[in-house]
This record gives structure tokens, C-alpha cells and sequence, in this order.
């Protein structure tokens, strides 16, 4: 192919693209906003922003700083904890016809964040509803973490309630899963405590002010980390993402030496799917564990 037809092709397909985005679906568009830094918003999330109707966020003002950036104007929609009912139904008249963008603070809408009664409203009312990906303060936090992040559970922020507190807190003790928690600067400290007393004393990770010039990232064990805070005065200012490792899986032990003996005598008789159930229906052990441990001894 010819270098004018490759990049013909390039082109059809950058016209495509840009014909779809001329053609704004009425309906709701979740849009994700950076979480600190704002070069941080996608090409799509701000072509989206300038073509929508309307916007609805949590803080106008707060969202004015990053719309005021990328020179976009809309009428802004204020929605909150104690007014998503009324909201709605303020919306009612302009959800069939109109294509309405809902963003947070900073970060991925409905995380910890208002807005779930709103999304069900268009999908009750079957009204077209699509997502605008982007940055996410726990994604954020778990690559910087330095913990395993194969499996993990968000926790979102930790409750005020003594009772919630420690039922959170049985949670995080018997969890494998490394867990993810938002907590306010003026909380840490207590709640870092609070691990010690339960004797949850494993690894950390606290992260602060991501994507920022003053991003930190600060990784230790509880005490480790409430010794640097008590070090640091002002660390406590801001909120935090919190992540703490799972609890480590007990290894499986091995069969023991008089089963292992008489699996050496039973392997010189019978195969190896054979001795594995007679050993399980002698001591309804695992097969799996039984075979592991027969495979061995076959191959030493």
C-alpha cells in the first residue's frame, strides 16, 4: 500500500470519529474529571463537556475552575446528598431532548459520590446512558501503592460511628483482598490507632494530593506511618486514599509423614488416580491436596 493510501485510511477514520461526536445522543453522559491535575482530562471527556446541554455537578464553583480551563460555558445543575429527589425532577423536562453530562468534584462520578438515584432515574425511564472514562483516585492509588492489586475491595469513606468503625474493621482483619478507603486528614491518626489496638498490623499505603506537584505517597506499617505524621504537622490537611493489605493466606500443609508413607507403598501397587481415591476415601482429605502431595513423592 502506498503511503497516500495509508494515511487516506487514517483520515476516513479521524472523519468518522468526528462525525459521531457531531451527533451528541441525547441522554446522560458520566464523565470522568481529573483528579488534581488538569491535563489530565481526555480529548473525548472535553469534546463531550463542550457539546452537552447541560451539566450537572457537585460544586458549580469547584467545577468552574476546570471548565473555565477549557473555555466551555453551560448552565450547571447542583447535585448533593439532600436535594438528588428534587433534582431529578427539576431534569424531568429536559432528559428526552436534551444531552446532559454529570461530573464530580474530581475523579469518577458515583464513587463515594452523589448521583446513583439520578443514573436509576434514566434507567428506569429507559433514556440513553454512557460513561466517559478517566482518571479515578483508587485506580490511582492502588498502582502507587506497592500492594498486590489482583484483587481488591473498595471500602469507600470510613464511617463516624464507633459500632461502624469496628464492624469496618472486622472486615479489613479477615479480608485476603488488599482494601481501598477515602479518610479525612483529621480522622488518620485515630483510625491508624484503631488498627494497632485490633492488631491489623500490616502493610500500608497513604496517598495524598495525586497527580499534583505535591503528590505524596507515603508506604509502612501503622506505627511506621504514625511516626512520620507525628514528624510531619501539616501531613494531616486534605483527604487521603487509604489502602491496606489483605490478610496473608495460611499456606496448606503438607500430608503427614504416616500418610505419605503409606501413599510411597500404595503408588509401588496401583497408579496414581488410584491411590488418590483410596487415600480421600480413608481420610476424606482434598484430591486435590492428595495428588499434589502423591505427584511428589512419585517424582522424588
Amino acid at each position: 500500500m502506498s503511503e497516500d493510501g495509508l494515511f487516506a485510511g487514517a483520515q476516513d477514520t479521524i472523519n468518522i470519529n468526528i462525525n459521531i461526536m457531531d451527533a451528541l445522543e441525547k441522554g446522560l453522559y458520566i464523565i470522568s474529571t481529573p483528579i488534581g491535575n488538569l491535563g489530565d482530562i481526555s480529548i473525548r471527556a472535553k469534546n463531550t463537556l463542550n457539546m452537552v446541554d447541560y451539566i450537572i455537578c457537585e460544586n458549580p464553583f469547584h467545577s468552574l475552575k476546570l471548565l473555565n480551563k477549557l473555555g466551555i460555558k453551560k448552565k450547571m445543575f447542583s447535585l448533593h446528598d439532600y436535594n438528588e429527589e428534587i433534582l431529578i425532577k427539576r431534569i424531568e423536562k429536559y432528559q428526552l431532548s436534551c444531552s446532559i453530562a454529570l461530573i464530580s468534584d474530581a475523579g469518577a462520578p458515583l464513587i463515594s459520590d452523589p448521583g446513583y438515584k439520578l443514573v436509576h432515574d434514566y434507567i428506569k425511564k429507559n433514556i440513553m446512558i454512557t460513561t466517559i472514562p478517566g482518571p479515578s483516585s483508587i485506580i490511582s492509588a492502588l498502582q502507587l501503592s506497592g500492594l498486590p492489586i489482583n484483587n481488591f475491595k473498595f471500602l469507600g469513606f470510613i464511617p463516624k460511628s464507633k459500632i461502624a468503625v469496628n464492624s469496618l474493621l472486622k472486615e479489613i482483619e479477615n479480608t485476603q483482598s488488599t482494601s481501598v478507603l477515602f479518610i479525612s486528614g483529621n480522622r488518620l491518626l485515630d483510625f491508624l490507632n484503631f488498627l494497632l489496638e485490633k492488631k491489623i498490623n500490616r502493610a500500608l499505603s497513604i496517598c495524598k494530593e495525586m497527580t499534583k506537584k505535591n503528590e505524596l505517597v507515603f508506604r509502612g506499617k501503622p506505627s511506621k506511618v504514625i511516626k512520620y505524621i507525628n514528624l510531619k504537622s501539616n501531613f494531616l490537611k486534605g483527604e487521603f486514599v487509604l489502602l491496606i493489605a489483605g490478610k496473608e493466606k495460611k499456606s496448606r500443609t503438607t500430608l503427614s509423614i504416616t500418610i505419605q508413607t503409606q501413599m510411597l507403598i500404595l503408588l509401588k501397587k496401583y497408579s496414581l488416580t488410584e491411590v488418590v481415591n483410596i487415600v480421600h476415601k480413608l481420610t476424606n482429605l482434598s484430591k486435590k491436596e492428595i495428588y499434589k502431595n502423591a505427584l511428589m513423592l512419585k517424582n522424588d
